[in-house]
């Protein structure tokens, strides 16, 4: 990773977004607060319990002008309080609270949050990639179909039967993979792909924000962050065999031979689709946009404190 600076931070003072039930627990803001302390710098820490708060809270410290704005929770909060600060000039500091932590894994950053509060405190700045859709950031991925309606189900697993995200999520796949349908899309990639457009029969399309690992023991991490691309990846395989058999070609390192499993990097992705809205899952969170869908990469427009 291309390291813009080496910056301290210049305040001691730090604002911090904090997910009071990040990864399914209560998050302990007077134990993050002797964190940074110990780290030698003093929190001022924002709870939230919502996730329609994050942006107001992310805002409304960004008007002081920061050096570092902090995100401590999981994917979805990290890449909500990225939302607010890419462009900005402030740099997003990470406390890895969540469930999967795919964002800070990438990055290197400690899961444990007395190390990362240290690594904001001595880090340095890097500059790291965000995917759009729709004017909207994400920081790992996009993805319509099987996972947006995974992660539907998943939600409302944990809201009405009260179940862990863990185990909300292996019965949302078990309920999902049975039922999994095909979507009708049109998609239109940049000009640097030879086939630009493409109608697309698929129960998923999954968009990254750069390259991931698909293959081996490594999967679903990304070597890097700032490649300054999006990658596309589709398949045809419908079943829940079908898709089990492609999981298995990729733990073996074979699926980018089997012929019916598609990627492109892009710039730039346009879908269309007959219907008026789409439910598309964002670094893990749901939403509902207009068709048809514009996705774009800005490249290295997220200053993030790293180790």
């Amino acid at each position: 990773m291309h390291a813009l600076a080496h910056t301290p931070v210049a305040s001691n003072e730090v604002p911090v977004i904090l997910n009071g039930r990040a990864g399914g627990r209560s998050a302990d803001a007077e134990a993050l607060g002797a964190a940074f302390h110990d780290a030698g710098l003093e929190a001022r820490i924002n709870t939230f319990a919502r996730g329609e708060e994050i942006r107001k809270l992310a805002r409304r410290a960004l008007r002081e002008r920061p050096p570092v704005l902090v995100a401590a929770g999981g994917d979805g909060t990290v890449s909500a309080v990225a939302d607010v600060v890419r462009g900005s000039g402030t740099a997003l500091g990470v406390i890895p609270v969540g469930t999967l932590n795919h964002f800070a894994r990438d990055l290197g950053i400690p899961l444990d949050p007395a190390e990362a509060a240290r690594v904001i405190a001595a880090g340095r700045r890097v500059g790291v990639d965000v995917g759009e859709v729709n004017g909207r950031a994400f920081i790992n991925n996009a993805s319509l179909g099987l996972y947006a309606d995974l992660v539907r189900k998943r939600k409302r697993q944990q809201r009405h039967l009260r179940r862990s995200k863990r185990m909300a999520m292996l019965w949302a796949a078990l309920e999902v993979l049975d039922r999994s349908r095909l979507l009708d899309l049109r998609l239109e990639l940049d000009e640097r792909v030879q086939d630009r457009v493409q109608e697309c029969r698929a129960p998923f399309v999954f968009v990254g924000n750069n390259d991931y690992v698909l293959e081996g023991f490594e999967i679903g991490r990304r070597e890097r962050l700032n490649g300054g691309m999006l990658n596309v990846y589709t398949t045809r395989r419908s079943s829940a065999a079908g898709l089990f058999g492609l999981a298995l070609r990729a733990l073996f390192g074979r699926l980018r031979q089997a012929d019916d499993f598609t990627e492109s990097a892009v710039r730039s992705l346009r879908v269309e689709s007959r219907r008026r809205r789409l439910l598309v899952a964002t670094d893990g969170e749901l939403h509902a946009f207009d068709t048809p869908l514009e996705f774009r990469i800005r490249p290295r427009a997220l200053q993030v404190i790293v180790p």
